[in-house]
């Protein structure tokens, strides 16, 4: 039999490590459950220390998703074979199928033990409108990093065009002014009360966002495509670009982007997003874990 090598450094058989679905218990509350001791070397784990750290960082998960940890990680002690034959307790925890969907959401997503995890315990959960909003704040942002990606592809088409460094102002304005019926970027920020000395794309929605990366996607390929050159033609390309993309917004019976609404800058947005805990409400005996569906109350009686 192979020897291995426990975290206090004392030697231990190892044997065939079990499937996720062997490991399974069944507690007296009629509850499935996992050992964490069973469970550390199926998540790529060596050293029961790292182990409990990925714990303990679950349990804070569970608190910030808005779930009770007592319901899902409890505390036990588990008998450990020795190397010469010998038995000892070690610290161990009784584990929901919740408990271990965090410790996977919270372990190294490169490691296949790690992924094979996070599918086998995946939950049923009901995302509440919070989530929903934090959605539409994801795909805002997204879409703003790529208006900014694609500002700069534009512009580096454009200075292949011919156009020069101090016509930039006046080629990207000429886009805005197709797009926006003949409102530069000034005239818009004015007309959206918008400040000065803000960024335009900041301040747009994802409809206004989606817009103007598709006109300066067009104008991009355009100017590849057809191989225009000189500074005046790459210009009134671009605001032709523009103005087509402009009724097709009004053939299809869409808001003006002049007409919509400034959005909150996308610095708050961002903000949000790396502040925000989603909000995890469990469906069915999930939300119980450990208990079977038992409420406290009842628990505290049976003991």
């Amino acid at each position: 039999m192979k020897m291995g090598i426990d975290s206090e450094g004392k030697n231990l058989p190892v044997v065939r490590q079990k499937t996720f679905e062997e490991l399974k218990q069944v507690n007296s509350y009629g509850a499935e459950y996992w050992s964490a001791r069973d469970l550390q070397p199926l998540l790529g784990y060596t050293q029961w220390r790292r182990f409990e750290d990925a714990i303990n960082r679950a349990k804070t998960s569970c608190q910030q998703s808005g779930n009770d940890p007592s319901y899902h990680f409890a505390g036990a002690g588990k008998m450990i074979v020795l190397g010469k034959g010998g038995e000892r307790e070690v610290n161990d925890y009784h584990l929901s199928r919740f408990a271990c969907y965090l410790i996977a959401q919270n372990g190294d997503p490169r490691k296949p033990q790690i992924a094979n995890a996070q599918k086998y315990f995946a939950i049923q959960t009901r995302r509440q409108e919070v989530s929903d909003g934090l959605a539409a704040d994801k795909e805002r942002l997204e879409l703003r990093r790529q208006a900014s990606e694609e500002f700069r592809a534009l512009s580096g088409t454009a200075r292949e065009a011919g156009v020069q460094n101090k016509m930039f102002g006046v080629f990207h304005d000429a886009g805005y002014k197709g797009l926006y019926g003949g409102k530069g970027v000034e005239d818009i920020k004015k007309f959206k009360k918008i400040h000065p000395k803000e960024n335009l794309m900041d301040r747009m929605n994802t409809t206004e966002l989606a817009a103007n990366q598709f006109r300066m996607t067009q104008t991009r390929e355009k100017l590849q495509k057809e191989n225009i050159k000189g500074q005046e033609r790459a210009i009134q390309t671009h605001k032709k670009v523009g103005r087509e993309v402009r009724e097709a917004i009004e053939r299809i019976g869409g808001t003006m982007p002049e007409n919509i609404p400034p959005a909150e800058p996308i610095q708050q947005v961002e903000k949000r997003l790396e502040t925000a805990v989603p909000h995890l409400e469990l469906d069915g005996q999930d939300a119980k874990g450990l208990l079977g569906g038992q409420s406290k109350e009842e628990k505290g009686r049976d003991e």
